[in-house]
């Protein structure tokens, strides 16, 4: 194709736009609110996905150092040694030291309000020293349990193992539903935006018939709708892209400036725009480059045949 029938070509698509301004506005308008209502389960899902990924990893597994019985106290060298082994665990991405003086420190602030363990236990300290060490992945909890039992000078290790299961179990399940949400709702949105496209060009039925009889190659005719439909995917896909990062952005702000207790136990923020901006983008342009553009231009198939 010259450069010239490329540029007249487009032209006429362009014009196209503005000839059937009606049937534009409509399957814009279908589209745009299809890839809303994909945006926004998209962005719930992976809200979701963080936030139950963020309780998940603030479960602590606790390394309880006591010699060879509960009741002996482990060495310095013996901890030592462990803190090294510990810190070397694979999985094992954060390692917290507490001294038996750390220990009641914590519980004396937390029964300050029912007694005074400081001065209880002034001259008997009755805890162990522990290390609180937090792994990469709930998924990774029980191994990395084994690991440390092997530890020498380690008496015990309290895992929250059945609460990692729950929370990668309730993960898997609130990723299958958004996916599938977003699965059904873009199934919607090609079947409404076809049959848009359908309306669109039956109603242009005699236009393409003209252009076959006069001569016009099927390329030559296919052409300008592909360029119609390609644009008005793109201004659809730039509209819900403006609509959805604008409404997201504030709403991070609102989520951040408003905290509660509930959203401070879900990690006090939500994933921020700057890290999904570009899929959000991404995916509508190419959504709606795939539904107009190549929608429009096979639609038209049958029309040709003159």
């Amino acid at each position: 194709m010259r450069f010239s029938s490329f540029i007249y070509l487009v032209g006429q698509g362009l014009h196209n736009l503005r000839a059937n301004r009606l049937m534009t506005f409509a399957s814009m308008g279908v589209l745009t609110v299809c890839m809303l209502l994909i945006g926004a389960a998209s962005l719930l899902g992976i809200n979701i996905d963080h936030m139950v990924e963020y309780i998940g990893n603030q479960n602590e597994t606790v390394v309880y150092m006591g010699g060879t019985g509960e009741s002996e106290v482990a060495t310095d060298e013996q901890i030592a040694a462990a803190d090294a082994a510990i810190r070397s665990t694979p999985h094992v991405v954060s390692v917290t030291y507490m001294s038996p003086e750390d220990v009641l420190a914590t519980y004396s602030d937390m029964l300050k309000d029912y007694t005074n363990l400081q001065q209880v236990f002034a001259n008997d300290n009755p805890f162990t020293p522990n290390y609180r060490v937090t792994v990469d992945d709930p998924d990774n909890i029980e191994e990395v349990s084994a690991q440390l039992m092997q530890i020498d000078g380690v008496y015990s290790v309290k895992a929250p193992l059945a609460m990692a299961d729950t929370f990668t179990s309730l993960q898997k399940v609130i990723n299958y539903a958004c996916y599938g949400l977003v699965a059904v709702l873009a199934i919607v949105s090609i079947v409404v935006i076809n049959n848009t496209i359908k309306i669109t060009v039956f109603n242009r039925r005699k236009e393409i018939g003209i252009m076959k009889l006069v001569g016009a190659t099927n390329g030559f005719i296919r052409f300008p709708f592909f360029v119609e439909g390609v644009t008005s995917g793109l201004i659809s896909a730039g509209i819900a892209s403006g609509i959805v990062c604008g409404a997201y952005y504030t709403l991070c702000r609102w989520y951040a400036e408003n905290p509660s207790n509930l959203s401070q136990m879900f990690g006090g923020t939500l994933v921020p725009l700057e890290s999904v901006w570009y899929y959000i983008v991404g995916g509508f342009v190419l959504l709606g480059f795939l539904l107009c553009g190549l929608g429009t231009a096979t639609s038209i198939r049958k029309h040709l045949n003159v």
